[in-house]
Formats: C-alpha cells, sequence, structure tokens
C-alpha cells in the first residue's frame, strides 16, 4: 500500500469539533471517505504517493507548503491533521502563482533516488515519473484552489 497524504475540504466548525474531539473526525472522515459520501460535492485530492516527490520540489523551488509541518495535529499519531481556511488560501494564491514548469525545472531523477526521495521510483521511469508528478500537482492545484475559492479549511489524512 505504502505511504500516502490526502485532503478534504473541511469548514471552520470542522476542523474546531476534529481538534476538541478526535474520535469524532475518524468517524466523520469515513463518512466523508465512504461509498455514499453526505457531501459529493466536497473538494479532495492528492497528492497521495507523490508527496515526497512534490516536496522536494517545492523543496528546491523555494515553495513555501510543507505537507508533513503544515496544519495542526489533531491525531497524536500524526495520521490526521488540520488546515485552517487561511493557510488553504495562502497555500492555494502560491500554487497558483506557480506554473509546473518552474517544479519540473527542479526535477532530477538520480539525486532524487541517491536522496531515497519518496517512493524512490525515479531511475525507473524518470519521464513517466515526472509526468506522475504533474499529475498530482495538477490535483494539489485544483484542490487548493477550490477549497480556497469555497472558502473551506481541509483534514489531511497521511496513512502508511
Amino acid at each position: 500500500m505504502g505511504v500516502s497524504i490526502s485532503f478534504i475540504s473541511a469548514t471552520t466548525e470542522e476542523l474546531d469539533r476534529a481538534a476538541a474531539e478526535p474520535d469524532w473526525a475518524d468517524e466523520y472522515l469515513f463518512e466523508l471517505y465512504g461509498e455514499n459520501p453526505p457531501m459529493p460535492d466536497r473538494p479532495d485530492g492528492g497528492p497521495d504517493k507523490a508527496f515526497g516527490g512534490l516536496q522536494f520540489l517545492f523543496d528546491e523551488a523555494e515553495i513555501s507548503l510543507e505537507f508533513v509541518m503544515d496544519g495542526f495535529q489533531i491525531r497524536d499519531a500524526g495520521t490526521l491533521f488540520g488546515w485552517t481556511v487561511e493557510q488553504i488560501d495562502s497555500v492555494a494564491r502560491e500554487l497558483r502563482a506557480t506554473p509546473w514548469e518552474r517544479l519540473a525545472a527542479h526535477y532530477d531523477a538520480e539525486r532524487m533516488g541517491k536522496e531515497d526521495v519518496y517512493p524512490n521510483m525515479w531511475r525507473f521511469d524518470p519521464e513517466g515519473q515526472l509526468e506522475w508528478l504533474e499529475g498530482a500537482y495538477e490535483e494539489l492545484v485544483e484542490f487548493f484552489g477550490a477549497a480556497a475559492d469555497r472558502g473551506l479549511g481541509a483534514f489531511m489524512t497521511f496513512s502508511f
């Protein structure tokens, strides 16, 4: 299965309740991601397993998004985080202002492999992996933009 990160938008009230009641948050997220989500129009998105490669590119391009450091921890195990409306809006602005080409210029499959950037598949199919990262980036830009446009924060799950 591997390690992955996903986002689903949340209201400020939901984030406040989740911070106060982490067990409620677990049940609520199960409903949101479940087979018949109660709010199917709610923005959600990856980067799934591409978070490590994107983080490498963000760091190299000096983009301030940091998946495992931003947001606030809801679960002590580090598996559930909340991102405020302000954080989502700030990231959305930065991502919208960052064309993919700026990130792609820092793609270095050999270096990423040597540095064991997750999921460390870079050398097997460098061009295919770059395309994979581009798709994950586009999904991330779309998610943050849609959540920001609706004035929403987000839950971020970190599963391993």
